[in-house]
């Protein structure tokens, strides 16, 4: 939604924010009645009229788990076959021992604590939910399990779609122009791991503009303005650096 056509409105719910076809990329936070389109949440609409499409971007929210999501949970108790992870949810997800170390256990004979103690930090994707009990996540998958290294950055749940950009854009930026891995969780939780911790304080602080500014269009360029700045500032690079 990023061309010449596109506009973005503030609406709150229940306000129509356009009537036509379009395809709405937010169906949580937009429904369609006939050929109405009307918010539900307070946010910032976003209508590109060239290639009909419509979102909003949530201003307010807490994490409501979804399928699928990527998430970054915190131990908060080892149970006899399975550990509560707090994931910034309504509800505390599940996730099962048998999963996590890949055979059976037997709990008479193997306290859970050993593998994953309160406090500890597991990336893990939500596996199921229904909404009539917590969630269950999962570390099978590529790069899934006990967080060991990294720093975690936590932000508005609702802003992690502008961290992440259009098409992975925003996300890209960070860690190319730090050289800083970034993971960044659906929970609001993002974790990063940088070459120094110059680097470092930048991508916070740039992540933490992100949240903050996240309503205001050209927020790309500013974030990479800020970023390279920064990098002068510190003596990281030269100062007749271009942002292109």
């Amino acid at each position: 939604m990023q061309s010449q056509e596109a506009q973005r409105i503030l609406v709150v719910p229940g306000e129509v924010v356009v009537e036509g076809d379009y395809k709405i990329l937010t169906p949580s936070y937009v429904i369609r009645i006939d050929r109405k389109y009307i918010a539900t949440i307070v946010g910032l609409a976003q209508i590109d009229n060239e290639s009909k499409e419509i979102g909003v971007i949530p201003l307010e929210g807490c994490y409501i788990p979804q399928l699928e999501d990527i998430v970054i949970g915190y131990v908060v108790d080892a149970g006899l076959t399975s550990w509560e992870l707090d994931i910034r949810a309504p509800f505390t997800a599940t996730l099962y021992a048998v999963d996590f170390l890949g055979r059976p256990i037997n709990p008479a004979r193997e306290d859970l604590s050993k593998y994953l103690a309160s406090g500890d930090t597991v990336l893990a994707k939500v596996e199921v939910f229904d909404r009539n009990r917590g969630p269950v996540v999962t570390t099978k998958g590529k790069g899934l399990g006990k967080i060991v290294r990294g720093t975690i950055v936590e932000i508005s749940p609702v802003k992690v779609a502008r961290v992440i950009g259009r098409k992975g854009s925003m996300h890209q930026l960070l860690a190319s122009e730090t050289g800083c891995e970034v993971t960044v969780a659906r929970n609001g939780r993002i974790l990063i791991s940088c070459p120094n911790r110059e680097l470092e304080d930048i991508l916070v602080m740039a992540i933490l503009k992100i949240e903050r500014e996240a309503h205001i269009p050209g927020l790309t360029d500013r974030v990479k303005e800020f970023i390279i700045r920064e990098k002068v500032r510190r003596g990281l690079i030269g100062g007749e650096t271009k942002t292109d």
